[in-house]
């Protein structure tokens, strides 16, 4: 089985009770970008819009990619 790369982004904004729309006013980010992230509907990530979430949010990257591991032991 293979990773999966997760992100948290809908668990860290509901857990600092942001919306969307209060990150995309805050930063600048595209509603469609947070939209994909937040589902989980994404391809890829630029490296701008990765540091202005984590600046916004103080976190790391880790914080909001985390790897999954599958069930093979030998991963």
């Amino acid at each position: 089985m293979t990773k999966a790369i997760k992100c948290r982004l809908s668990s860290l904004l509901g857990e600092r009770k942001l919306k969307i729309s209060d990150v995309t006013r805050d930063t600048g980010i595209s509603r469609t970008t947070l939209t994909a992230l937040y589902y989980e509907k994404g391809d890829g990530i630029s490296y701008r819009v990765l540091k202005e979430l984590c600046v916004y949010l103080n976190c790391s990257v880790g914080d909001i990619f985390q790897v999954q591991k599958g069930d093979d032991p030998h991963e």
